[in-house]
């Protein structure tokens, strides 16, 4: 009996040290973007493990180029827009392309070959294709451009949706797709009328997850933006100052700032985050 309580006891202070031990990190850039400046700075010498007079400094300095923030940096107004469009058309695009490649496939094996082609674009790292491409998209004029960021986030996103789709359709009876065209209903029709809207959650889900990636991806961006199209990721990057060198505080405010949009993304269609939508539509 004593055993069984100690091994309970140590499974319990096991959960508690991995909770810790994952929640730190965001603990840690929380109460840095509302430590001032005094408390952040290498200069203090200290670590404050909490805000002792906590400020919204750092939220300002990151808007108003408080802090003598490098002039390359800028304020954060502009790259959080930045990352809006592209993020949102990126992943507009995957998704439209991923549902139609990934219904074609579930339901007809069309494509032969396809799915493991598209899986082949996730096969490389990203830092082993993207100098080809910067070198591709200067002779095509659209380095900097959101264009140019959009079309690489969809095709470097398409796997994930395409894949993720196809598991969802699959879940899906063709029984209900049959029965549709029976009604009268052609194959496009069942599939916009009947078996999109059972896919919703599977949507969802995926979109939510494509969204992620494209929003918070560094590499492509920074490889293939500059000033004008520059996304917060890299942003946070160039917060410097040549006298105090890396900006803790505003980099931590500009990061709590950088995880709202998913946060509220997933908050609104947390109702469709649910698998499993059409089991037992059929019963054999």
């Amino acid at each position: 009996m004593e055993q069984k309580l100690y091994v309970k006891i140590l499974k319990y202070v096991l959960i508690l040290f991995l909770v810790v031990l994952f929640f730190f990190p965001i603990y840690w850039i929380f109460t840095m973007a509302f430590k001032p400046y005094a408390e952040w700075t290498a200069a203090a010498g200290t670590i404050y493990w909490f805000p002792n007079n906590p400020t919204l400094d750092n939220f300002r300095s990151i808007f108003t180029r408080q802090l003598d923030m490098s002039a390359i940096a800028g304020t954060a107004i502009r790259p959080i827009i930045n990352s809006l469009i592209v993020s949102v058309v990126g992943t507009a695009i995957a998704m439209i392309m991923g549902v139609m490649a990934s219904y074609g496939i579930s339901r007809y094996k069309a494509g032969g070959q396809l799915p493991f082609f598209l899986l082949q674009l996730r096969m490389f790292p990203p830092i082993a294709i993207i100098i080809p491409i910067m070198i591709m998209w200067a002779f095509l004029r659209m380095i900097d451009t959101w264009y140019g960021l959009v079309i690489i986030y969809g095709v470097v996103t398409l796997p994930f949706s395409t894949w993720l789709m196809k598991t969802f359709f699959d879940d899906i009876p063709k029984e209900l797709d049959e029965a549709a065209i029976v009604d009268g209903c052609s194959n496009i029709g069942a599939f916009f009328k009947v078996v999109l809207p059972l896919a919703k959650g599977g949507i969802a889900s995926t979109a939510l997850f494509v969204f992620i990636l494209n929003w918070s991806d560094f590499l492509i961006a920074l490889v293939l933006t500059d000033r004008k199209w520059s996304t917060i990721p890299v942003h946070i990057s160039k917060l410097q100052s040549a006298l105090v060198g890396q900006l803790y505080g505003p980099k931590a405010a500009l990061g709590i700032i950088a995880a709202v949009p998913p946060i509220v993304f997933g908050i609104l269609i947390q109702k469709y985050l649910v698998r499993g939508l059409t089991f037992g539509a059929i019963k054999k």
